[in-house]
């Protein structure tokens, strides 16, 4: 059964559509990917067996929608697979995501295929079974997840870490305290601090967003993100006298597939590790794959059962249930506790302007994670002139993009002074990886074949370095 949005307007949009596109499966990853790519001019056709789902995405989106087994060659022929370039196949079976990805391959012309893969028996195997199929990328979101959550732990005082240049570049968001050294000091003055590498991206403050000039003058409550090597990063918090080691400790509430790969990294990482999970079979299974970790049989939301486990002594705790509501209450229960880093888990993003104004400190949403890695390859694939997208992430609700590009040979920035190059306002270049040294580049300085350029901007959808300029 086919269900179409309306066809007036998908024929009547100003802008073409760039790539033709179907998602398989269309529950929350399915729903953030047809959003986001949607809005970038993509056509987009969705299938999932769920009529009503269907329906209501067709209408939401404006786009095509198809009711039947995203797995069935027919069903994906009547979806357009020989016109389309990319299948992104996010269904609750890894199974059917591989299955559906090989048969498209299969059947497709020269298409690439995307699958999602959960399952952690399947962890150690993702590399060699996107070889062996063929397909462009496996992700995992509840693997992502934990590896962003493992970074924040890291870095305790910020809201979120992200990592570029192949781990040699951060970007770390943060909020300046009141009595913060940075409050009431232009940005310009900040070299007197910060005497290293360093570039301060974006500042939100009162719901506004900026890239600001070093005449931007920073008060207590604005959240900054500021880019810095990764060696140091915890300088910049030293600097301004914001605690920088990481944690050595984690209680983590739940024991799903996120609590697994996190508890495993942190592990590996020397962290005294508790898991709260009230499934008995579920803990005996997480004590024989996590013999290091203390397992505890309970309910994660008996307050006398965390001051047992020891909450109040933990230096962090991540709620990773699956529920949001649980996971909030959770986190604002422990954030009563001193000095404890909480980091909160949202799947969904209901009553958003409610849950920002709750102060949870870091949030980790799987979906987004997801979304940003896909939509990161699908611009890398379009037709580039002189560049590649790297890697590619969102900030402050969608209206800040940090991008990395990796530069060609015949691209028409290389070998030019920046300070002669005519960039778009409200645009960036924060930094450029060199062989794996981090430059902060001036006016004179200028970008090479191999680099790679992070670009900051609150321009959406740029594809190419060359987008970069008026």
């Amino acid at each position: 059964m086919q269900v179409k949005g309306a066809m007036v307007a998908r024929l009547t949009r100003k802008k073409a559509a760039n790539m033709h596109i179907i998602i398989v499966g269309c529950g929350k990853v399915g729903h953030t990917l047809t959003e986001q790519l949607v809005r970038e001019g993509h056509d987009v056709t969705v299938v999932d067996t769920n009529e009503r789902v269907i329906a209501d995405m067709a209408d939401t989106y404006d786009i095509l929608g198809l009711c039947g087994n995203g797995a069935s060659h027919r069903v994906l022929m009547e979806a357009g697979l020989q016109t389309a370039d990319l299948v992104i196949a996010v269904t609750g079976s890894d199974e059917l995501n591989l299955l559906c990805c090989t048969i498209a391959k299969k059947g497709g012309n020269d298409l690439a295929a995307i699958a999602r893969v959960r399952n952690p028996d399947y962890s150690e195997e993702l590399g060699y079974l996107r070889r062996q199929l063929g397909l462009s990328m496996i992700i995992n979101p509840e693997m992502e997840a934990a590896r962003e959550i493992a970074r924040l732990l890291s870095r305790p005082q910020a809201l979120a870490v992200n990592a570029f240049a192949k781990g040699h570049a951060e970007l770390v968001r943060f909020k300046v305290p009141a009595d913060s050294i940075l409050n009431g000091r232009r940005i310009q003055q900040l070299e007197s601090i910060l005497r290293f590498g360093y570039l301060v991206c974006a500042v939100e403050r009162d719901g506004s967003v900026c890239i600001p000039d070093g005449s931007y003058t920073l008060r207590s409550g604005d959240e900054i993100t500021i880019l810095a090597s990764a060696r140091d990063m915890h300088r910049v918090f030293e600097s301004i006298g914001m605690r920088s080691n990481a944690v050595h400790s984690c209680m983590i509430i739940g024991g799903g597939k996120s609590s697994y790969y996190l508890a495993r990294q942190l592990l590996e990482q020397k962290l005294e590790v508790k898991i709260i999970e009230s499934n008995s079979v579920r803990c005996n299974e997480l004590s024989a794959l996590l013999p290091e970790a203390l397992v505890i049989c309970g309910d994660g939301s008996d307050e006398q059962l965390l001051r047992e486990a020891g909450i109040e002594t933990i230096e962090s705790f991540v709620p990773l249930t699956g529920l949001d509501e649980e996971n909030i209450l959770l986190t604002l229960y422990a954030k009563r506790m001193s000095g404890l880093k909480t980091i909160t888990k949202i799947n969904r993003i209901a009553f958003n302007d409610v849950i920002e104004g709750l102060d949870l400190g870091s949030v980790v949403n799987p979906k987004y994670i997801t979304s940003e890695a896909i939509i990161a390859y699908v611009r890398a694939r379009q037709n580039s002139i002189g560049s590649n997208v790297e890697s590619l992430y969102h900030m402050f609700d969608n209206r800040v993009e940090v991008i990395e590009f990796h530069i060609e040979r015949d691209a028409p920035v290389v070998g030019v002074p920046l300070m002669a190059l005519k960039m778009k306002d409200s645009l960036r270049i924060a930094c450029i990886n060199r062989g794996g040294k981090i430059i902060f580049p001036r006016g004179q300085d200028t970008i090479e074949p191999e680099d790679t350029v992070i670009v900051v901007t609150t321009h959406a959808g740029l594809r190419d370095i060359s987008d970069i300029l008026r």
